[in-house]
């Protein structure tokens, strides 16, 4: 099943950004498998209009963070060697895009440190039950 991307430009959060995002999760919950073709930088920026630039910063990203190769003249793929751990590093890098949005928000409305981890740990203790540790 081909991965389907898509963007809001209302969210506040950087076009290419999001796409580097969409396509890391992809990769890490398997529904972009290694080797599999991206869609061209055209293509990906006429579905989405957008400027055909945008995405290929966000390939450029993606390829720097060995999450994707490039062959000129062939595309663009998800890269085939080490997927495990490219799919860990692709994970934990989305977890931390998330993790740091929540705590800017959280700064941005007047919370200290304390505070946001105490909610933090809250959040935590309560997606990871204390027999999961």
């Amino acid at each position: 099943m081909p991965a389907v991307f898509t963007i809001d430009a209302r969210s506040g959060v950087p076009i290419y950004l999001q796409l580097i995002d969409q396509v890391k999760r992809s990769v890490a919950i398997g529904v972009l498998e290694p080797g599999e073709q991206l869609p061209t930088v055209k293509q990906l920026a006429l579905d989405l209009t957008i400027n055909p630039n945008t995405v290929a910063r966000a390939y450029r990203d993606l390829e720097r963070d060995e999450v994707i190769e490039t062959a000129s003249g062939r595309g663009s793929f998800v890269r085939g060697n080490g997927t495990a751990m490219t799919a860990r590093k692709a994970l934990s890098d989305v977890a931390v895009d998330s993790l740091t949005h929540a705590i800017r928000e959280a700064k941005s409305i007047g919370l200290n440190r304390s505070e946001v981890l105490a909610l933090v740990q809250t959040a935590v203790d309560r997606w990871f039950p204390k027999e999961e540790q």
